[in-house]
Parts: C-alpha cells; structure tokens; sequence
C-alpha cells in the first residue's frame, strides 16, 4: 500500500511535469495522476472528475496532491476533496524538483510525504550569485 500522487495544475503543467519526471525515473515507484483545470472550466464538475481520480489513487494510504499555485482553483478543487471523503494532503508551489523528490521516498506515509514535498520544492531553487 502506498501514497497516490495528484498533480493539480493549470493546463498543459501537469502532464508536462509527469513527462518529465518519467524522463528522470523512467519507472515511477508512486502512481502519479495529473488533472489539468482548463480555462473556463466548470469547478464543480471539475471537483467530481478530479474526485474520482483521486478515489482510483486512494489504495488505503492517501492521496498527495500537489499543486501548481496556492489559492487558484486547481489548488482549491484539491483541498475541497477532503470535504467528499478523500485522504489527502496538499502542498502547493509544484515544481519538478518537489515531484522527483517525492518519488524518491516512496515508502514514506503520507504526512511524511508533504513535508518533503516542501522540502524538495524549496531545495530545488537555486540563485546564482555571480
């Protein structure tokens, strides 16, 4: 049993990202889904359809969603599936380094799991200082 990952993104962000991390890690060791909010798009029928998604990752250990932007509605469709019963965590500020770094502690609970997604978006910045 072990954590599903939901990415919450903008369109075209988060498949762009599983793509990416499959280049990396070309066996993901989690399963990794990704819903993309369109422009225009409808949040309530966005939160059933991303509700399911999230039921079909949920293998008893929750579900990580991560997502793109804090308080635009990918992110809060994703906080909004705790009300309809989903085992979530979300940490939003997705980028590849947070993902890549989740994939890499694969066995970790899912509380574990949010924190070093913080952990891992925040330690793949870097600034030049030449």
């Amino acid at each position: 049993m072990s954590v599903g990952v939901l990415l919450m993104t903008h369109e075209a962000v988060g498949k762009a990202l599983v793509s990416a991390a499959r280049h990396v890690m070309p066996k993901l060791p989690l399963t990794v889904d990704a819903v993309e909010v369109p422009p225009g798009a409808d949040p309530d029928v966005m939160r059933q359809l991303t509700a399911k998604h999230a039921r079909d990752l949920d293998t008893g250990a929750g579900v990580l969603i991560l997502a793109d932007l804090y308080g635009a509605t990918p992110c809060n469709i994703g906080l909004s599936l705790a009300e309809l019963g989903v085992h979530i965590r979300c940490v939003s500020g997705l980028n590849l380094p947070m993902l890549l770094r989740v994939l890499n502690y694969s066995e970790k609970s899912l509380s574990e799991l949010a924190e070093i997604a913080a952990s891992g978006g925040r330690g793949g910045i870097f600034i030049d200082h030449a």
